[in-house]
């Protein structure tokens, strides 16, 4: 289990060799960064998440090679949604709420496109991008369990697993096999899980977005 809170405050300045059970703050290139502090909500210490025209992660890797999780759990609340979003437009892809899981696999299998853009954004972060990428969100207006291919990468899927306004408020708790969600939103195989993130982001719209985060658990 990947405990996402605990009981004290850690905000987005903790070094990550300091940061919470392996959770840790990871910016974004030429981004502002989304605040995300642990707080005391609902008699549960939740992740608090502000978006500020910012997007980045509070994320956590997995170093064990052997493991082999297939299921996730997690919960999440939103009380407003970006009015202005929308995830089929890559210059208006915000969304409040994200649940993001990354997977190895074998690099040589990119496109000459894809492997540039990875040797860019590796040269930028000091760390090479997960060669595939598995989101579940929240939208405006998309259907439930829609898929959405990233605007900028085809090693990006977003699955939305709430849409509009009428679950706003509400904790919600989803439970999702990701093997199989991989195998519908990329057709093929999942490799090994490298490690899980949330993100709350309002960067392309220039807005704003808040969000909190339960405990996520990978079994």
């Amino acid at each position: 289990m990947l405990a996402g809170c605990a009981g004290r405050q850690v905000s987005t300045d903790v070094p990550a060799e300091q940061a919470l059970g392996g959770w840790h703050a990871f910016t974004l290139p030429g981004k502002r960064a989304t605040q995300y502090s642990v707080q005391r909500s609902d008699g549960h210490w939740r992740v608090h998440a502000r978006a500020d025209r910012s997007a980045s992660l509070w994320r956590r890797k997995l170093h064990d090679a052997a493991a082999s999780p297939t299921r996730l759990r997690f919960s999440w609340r939103v009380d407003h949604l970006i009015d202005a979003a929308d995830l089929t437009d890559a210059d208006r892809s915000d969304s409040p709420a994200r649940v993001i899981v990354a997977f190895d696999g074998d690099h040589s299998q990119l496109s000459p496109r894809t492997r540039m853009m990875f040797e860019l954004a590796e040269a930028l972060t000091g760390e090479p991008p997960p060669y595939a990428t598995l989101m579940y969100v929240w939208d405006n207006r998309l259907p439930v369990e829609s898929i959405v291919r990233g605007g900028r990468s085809d090693r990006v899927r977003k699955i939305v697993l709430e849409s509009g306004a009428a679950q706003l408020g509400r904790w919600r708790v989803h439970e999702r096999d990701v093997v199989q969600d991989y195998r519908r939103a990329f057709g093929e195989e999942p490799g090994r899980v490298l490690g899980v993130a949330l993100m709350t982001d309002a960067d392309n719209t220039q807005g704003a977005a808040e969000a909190w985060y339960g405990d996520v658990e990978l079994r």
